[in-house]
C-alpha cells in the first residue's frame, strides 16, 4: 500500500501553529486510506498513528511496538545523553517489568497519599500568595510552583535546590526553544548532558545519603525496597527521579495552564463549573487533560513485522503514537474539537493508552491538578488569563511557557 507523505509533522514551524490549523492537519491525516509517513532530514523518517484504535493497539502490543532505543525523541539519542535518560519509559520488558515493580511497591495512590498530604497545603499557600500578589504570570506563580515542590517535597529534596531542578527540567523539555539555551551560547546535546548529569548527582547524593540515614521520603522507600530479592540500582534511582520530576512537572505544570486558559476562552464552561465546583472538577480536569493533552507523542520501534489496519509495518521501522489526534478522533469522541467539562464518558489517552507504559503517575496528576483548581475557582472565581498563552516551541510537550492572569 502506498503511503502518505507528511513532513510537516517533523516542523517545530508547524507545531508553533495555532491549534486549529493543527487540528485541521490531523483531522486530514486520520480521515486518509494511506498510512502517514513522516521523512526526517538525517535519520529513517516514521511513520504517523494518528487514529485512536492505531494508538490503543500499539499501546497494548509492547512486544511488537518496543520503547527501546527510545520513547521521547524522534531521532536516536546520543551516547552520553541516552545513559543519563534510560528510564523505564525507554525500556522493554523484562527490564521495564522489573523497575515498575519495584517502583510501583513504593508509588501505589496510598503511598502518594501519604507523601503528599500537603498538597491542599500547597494549594493554600499558593492561593493565598496570588491574592496578595495580584495581576502575575500563572505559570511561574501559580502552576509551576505546584508540582515541583510537590516532588521534591516527596522525594526529600531541599528547597535550597528548587531553582536548579527547574532549570533542569525546562532545558530538558525544551526541545527547540530558543528561550532554553546555554548562558554562552552552548549547543543543545552539551547542554541536556549537563542539565542531566545535575539531576542524576542531585539523586546520588540523597539516595546515599538515604541509605545510611532513612526518613519520611519517597527516596528513603525506593533505596530500601526489595521486591523479590531485587532494588533499584544508584543510577535506576538517578533515572526515575529525572523521568519523575521532568515527567511531573509537565504533565501537572501544563494541565494546570491550559485549564485558566481554556476557561477562560469558554466562558460557558467557566460558568458551568462556578455554579457546581465540587460536583463538576473532576470531569473538568479529564476534559482539559484530553483537550490539551499535555504529552503529544511518543514513539516506538518496531521489533518485527506486523500488520496494523491494514498495513503491514517491518521490523525496524518507527511510529510515532500521535495522543492529541487520538483525543480528537471522532470515531471515539462526539464533537471531539469541542470543550465540554460534561463530556461523559472520556476514554482520553492524555496519560497514554492502556498498556504496560500508562502514566505511573496519573493518580498524582489528577489529585494536584484537582485540589489546586478547587482552591482556585473557590476562593479566587473571577480569576481569567488576561492575554493568549505563549507556548514553548517543541512537538513532544503542549507547553504553556508563560500565561498572565487577573482577578
Amino acid at each position: 500500500m502506498p503511503s502518505l507523505v507528511e513532513p510537516r509533522l517533523s516542523s517545530l514551524d508547524f507545531w508553533a501553529k495555532a491549534q486549529t490549523e493543527r487540528d485541521e492537519v490531523f483531522a486530514g491525516l486520520r480521515s486518509a486510506a494511506d498510512p502517514v509517513f513522516c521523512p526526517l532530514p538525517d535519520e529513517p523518517g516514521f511513520y504517523a498513528l494518528t487514529r485512536y484504535a492505531q494508538v490503543a493497539e500499539a499501546s497494548r502490543r509492547p512486544e511488537v511496538f518496543s520503547s527501546e532505543p527510545t520513547a521521547v525523541s524522534l531521532v536516536d539519542p546520543p551516547q552520553e545523553i541516552a545513559e543519563y535518560s534510560g528510564s523505564m519509559i525507554s525500556l522493554d520488558d523484562p527490564r521495564h517489568a522489573r523497575l515498575r515493580r519495584i517502583v510501583s511497591r513504593s508509588f501505589t495512590p496510598r503511598m502518594v497519599e501519604r507523601f503528599t498530604g500537603d498538597v491542599a497545603v500547597l494549594a493554600r499557600r499558593i492561593v493565598d500568595e496570588l491574592a496578595e500578589r495580584g495581576a502575575c504570570d500563572f505559570v511561574e506563580h501559580v502552576a509551576m510552583p505546584m508540582p515541583l515542590r510537590i516532588i521534591c517535597s516527596m522525594m526529600g529534596i531541599p528547597d535550597a535546590e528548587y531553582d536548579g531542578v527547574i532549570d533542569a527540567t525546562n532545558m530538558i523539555l525544551g526541545i527547540g526553544d530558543p528561550d532554553y539555551v546555554g548562558p554562552a551560547g552552548e549547543d543543545r546535546i552539551t547542554m541536556l548532558r549537563e542539565k542531566f548529569a545535575h539531576l542524576h548527582e542531585l539523586m546520588g547524593d540523597l539516595g546515599r545519603l538515604r541509605r545510611e540515614r532513612p526518613a519520611d521520603d519517597l527516596v528513603t522507600a525506593l533505596s530500601h525496597a526489595n521486591v523479590d530479592g531485587e532494588s533499584l540500582t544508584a543510577v535506576e534511582l538517578a533515572r526515575f527521579f529525572t523521568l519523575l520530576v521532568v515527567a511531573g512537572n509537565e504533565t501537572t505544570r501544563n494541565a494546570l495552564s491550559h485549564a485558566l486558559a481554556l476557561l477562560t476562552e469558554h466562558p460557558d464552561q467557566r460558568a458551568l463549573l462556578l455554579a457546581d465546583v465540587e460536583g463538576r472538577l473532576p470531569d473538568a480536569v479529564e476534559e482539559v487533560v484530553r483537550y490539551a493533552t499535555p504529552v503529544t507523542w511518543m514513539r516506538r520501534t518496531l521489533s518485527r513485522d506486523y500488520e496494523l489496519h491494514g498495513h503491514m509495518y517491518r521490523s525496524g521501522e518507527r511510529v510515532v503514537l500521535y495522543y492529541n489526534s487520538a483525543n480528537r478522533d471522532e470515531a471515539v469522541f462526539e464533537d471531539p474539537h469541542a470543550f465540554d467539562i460534561t463530556r461523559s464518558p472520556n476514554p482520553h489517552v492524555g496519560f497514554g493508552a492502556p498498556g504496560p507504559h500508562f502514566c505511573l503517575g496519573a493518580h498524582l496528576a489528577r489529585r494536584e491538578v484537582t485540589v489546586l483548581l478547587r482552591e482556585l475557582y473557590t476562593r479566587l472565581p473571577c480569576l481569567r488569563a488576561t492575554s493568549t498563552p505563549v507556548r514553548q516551541r517543541t512537538s513532544f510537550i503542549n507547553g504553556i511557557k508563560s500565561l498572565p492572569c487577573a482577578f
